[in-house]
């Protein structure tokens, strides 16, 4: 019996902002109570679909509670949801997210009940990209995703919002755009708008040469994760977006592009892939490089996490196409580790805002001694950030260097590999100096009494620190379904 969960999961956070909209009036305690109702019941019905989640030798490459139905049949276009090995642990971070989010905002006082119904509405967007097999419904999904995090930052934001604001649109629209051009173009050439036909299927077009197909559909996921030189508009949006929109962008609507590259870009046109990766590579590296040497220059408690999370994401485009199992499958480890640490760190920094009102690294010392809890939980997140040993961090970055080490899809993977490793060492340094900077430098007078954290503000970060530290330990938790999902990618490569 289909129960399609699927709709569900998606879906639960409309009914939630439905209910918050439709209720005359409604006080802030209701509103918060309604949204933390819908997005846990969407968390939760995503846990039964990943314990029940088929991990047979017989399932690898087979899409799981599926759901399809025709939607546009003019174009044969089909309301069409399934889970895989590689779109299920995307799914269950942005549902835990979106819980952590609604916490996360509890004190929120400006228009909540606007607050809510976009955080909720955001929820449902990524969740549908992660979900859709069909090209028009996850064009469909990408696109209203940008409404809500538009009004978020535009609204609730601080500093240069509406900067940010209207530059994320504009960027995103410009690799929307591309992105669509992509689709028509695969749908003219093949025929079917079906993500799961399209992988690995024999493309021949006299329509359009298939590496300007390559490059309009990769464009608008390289804006989205985002690869260097594309990657401007990210530190702006995080900068001056409200923590729980920050939260969610770092964490789950960055990996649409990791995701979309993988599902799309690789699967779709594998010997195109090829013949561009070492092109995506010298990107990959510049980007883990540069994003780490920016950081390291800047002053911002959350621009330098903003700058941390290009470089970061270079690892994840260096994992896809160095184009083989292992290599995917690191990257997608590191979309899900990186997810839940930056998203901590980004809810530490909200934190640390909320306790001083200054995010400036110059004006902030010895805060261990007034906020214990706050400085060990933002220790930990900046210590599975560089890769300590026993978190997610440390995990994902080893499977993917590995992977990308013994690569021999294309020649020089192991120098691309040796300089990306470089990257590590000035995270390292970033992230040690910000935390002696922040907390266990000399205590200024003017920080005596400010406040730790409170009961609703330890469960959202103690909820972080429980999935990455159970990730870093038994990582076998999410490897060996992500594996089940990269196996058949890898297959059409030959890596």
């Amino acid at each position: 019996m289909n129960l399609n969960l699927l709709s569900w999961i998606i879906f639960l956070p409309v009914i939630g902002l439905l209910v918050i909209a439709l209720i005359p009036r409604p006080g802030q305690r209701t509103v918060k109570w309604i949204a933390l109702a819908a997005t846990l019941a969407s968390f939760l019905v995503s846990l039964a679909v990943f314990l029940m989640f088929d991990r047979s030798a017989a399932a690898v490459g087979h899409m799981q509670f599926e759901e399809k139905v025709l939607w546009i049949p003019a174009v044969n276009s089909f309301y069409h949801l399934g889970v895989d090995g590689l779109s299920l642990p995307l799914m269950i971070l942005m549902t835990f997210l979106g819980v952590v989010s609604v916490l996360i905002s509890w004190k929120i006082q400006l228009r909540p009940q606007q607050y809510f119904i976009w955080i909720l509405l955001l929820e449902t967007s990524i969740l549908g990209v992660f979900l859709s097999l069909d090209l028009v419904l996850f064009f469909l999904f990408w696109e209203l995703e940008l409404i809500p995090m538009f009004f978020l930052i535009i609204i609730w934001g601080s500093g240069r919002k509406e900067y940010a604001a209207y530059k994320y649109l504009i960027y995103t629209l410009v690799g929307s755009a591309f992105m669509l051009a992509g689709i028509l173009s695969t749908y003219f050439i093949t025929k079917t708008l079906d993500i799961t036909a399209l992988a690995g299927i024999e493309i021949g077009s006299s329509f359009i040469p298939l590496s300007a197909l390559f490059f309009l559909l990769t464009i608008g996921f390289a804006i989205k994760l985002p690869v260097f030189p594309f990657h401007t508009w990210l530190p702006d949006a995080h900068t001056n977006a409200p923590t729980a929109a920050s939260v969610i962008l770092a964490g789950a609507l960055l990996k649409m592009g990791g995701y979309g590259m993988i599902r799309l870009s690789v699967s779709m046109l594998p010997q195109i892939a090829v013949y561009f990766a070492p092109v995506m590579c010298t990107l990959a590296v510049v980007g883990v490089v540069y994003g780490a040497a920016v950081t390291l220059r800047q002053t911002d408690l959350k621009r330098l996490i903003a700058y941390s999370s290009v470089s970061h994401m270079g690892y994840v485009l260096l994992g896809i196409f160095a184009l083989n199992q292992v290599s995917l499958a690191g990257a997608s480890l590191q979309m899900f580790s990186h997810g839940v640490i930056t998203g901590l760190l980004f809810a530490m920094v909200g934190l640390v805002y909320d306790k001083t009102h200054t995010r400036d690294l110059n004006n902030l010392s010895g805060l261990a001694r007034q906020m214990p809890v706050i400085t060990v939980v933002f220790s930990i997140a900046g210590l599975a950030s560089l890769g300590l040993p026993g978190t997610a961090g440390f995990v994902a970055e080893f499977i993917t260097f590995a992977g990308a080490f013994s690569s021999t899809v294309i020649a020089g993977m192991p120098v691309f590999t040796l300089i990306a490793v470089t990257g590590v060492v000035l995270t390292a340094g970033y992230i040690l100096w910000m935390l002696q900077r922040v907390f266990y430098g000399y205590p200024l007078d003017k920080y005596n009494g400010v406040g730790d954290a409170d009961t609703v503000e330890k469960i959202s970060t103690f909820a972080f620190v429980v999935v990455i530290m159970l990730v870093g330990i038994y990582p076998a938790v999410l490897t060996d379904i992500i594996n089940m999902g990269v196996a058949p990618i890898a297959k059409l490569i030959g890596g």
